[in-house]
C-alpha cells in the first residue's frame, strides 16, 4: 500500500467514498470545485491510499505550514470498511504527518456517534482532548452531533515508534 496524491482523475473514487452508507453519516462530501481546492492550496494534502488494485482509501491533511507545526487530519476514509485495513491505514497517515509532512502535533476529530473512529483514534496511540457538544450539523442524521478532539505530539508519536527495550 502506497500513499500519493490524489488528482482530478480520483474526485468520482473519492465522492463515491464519501457516499458509501458506511461513511455518509460521519464524512462531508464536497464536490470537484472543493475537491480541487485541495490540490491546489498548499496549506492542504488531499491524498489517495493505493493498493495493487486501485485506491482504497482517503484522507485530507490541513494547516500545512502552521508556525506551530500543527497539522489536522481532517478527512480520512476507507473503500472498504471494516475489512480490517484500518490501522495499518491510520497508521501510515500518522506516518506521513511526522515524516513527510514534518508535524509536532497531528489533531483530528470525530462524532461523538462513531465509536468506532473513537476506538481506532485511542488505540493508534492518540489521546482524547475534548469534547464539543452539538458542533456538527450531519445532513444524513438531520441533526447536530457531538465532536469529539484527539491529539497526538510528535514526542508520543517517537515513543510509539521506539523499539521497546528488553
Amino acid at each position: 500500500m502506497i500513499l500519493r496524491q490524489a488528482t482530478p482523475t480520483d474526485f468520482s473514487f473519492i465522492r463515491g467514498v464519501t457516499a458509501n452508507p458506511d461513511n455518509a453519516p460521519f464524512i462531508t462530501d464536497e464536490d470537484e470545485t472543493g475537491l480541487a481546492y485541495y490540490l491546489n492550496n498548499p496549506e492542504h494534502r488531499l491524498l489517495i491510499w493505493q493498493d495493487a488494485q486501485g485506491p482504497a482509501g482517503l484522507a485530507l491533511f490541513c494547516e500545512i505550514g502552521e508556525p506551530s507545526g500543527r497539522i489536522e487530519l481532517r478527512r480520512l476514509a476507507l473503500a472498504r470498511p471494516s475489512q480490517g485495513e484500518g490501522p495499518a491505514f491510520l497508521q501510515a497517515l500518522i506516518d506521513y504527518a511526522f515524516v513527510d509532512l514534518q508535524a509536532q502535533r497531528l489533531w483530528l476529530d470525530a462524532s461523538s456517534e462513531n465509536h468506532r473512529a473513537q476506538k481506532a483514534y485511542l488505540k493508534a496511540g492518540f489521546v482524547f482532548e475534548g469534547r464539543q457538544r452539538a458542533h456538527w450539523y450531519r445532513p444524513a442524521l438531520g441533526r447536530p452531533v457531538d465532536l469529539m478532539l484527539y491529539g497526538l505530539l510528535r514526542d508520543e508519536w517517537l515513543t510509539l515508534k521506539a523499539p521497546l527495550q528488553p
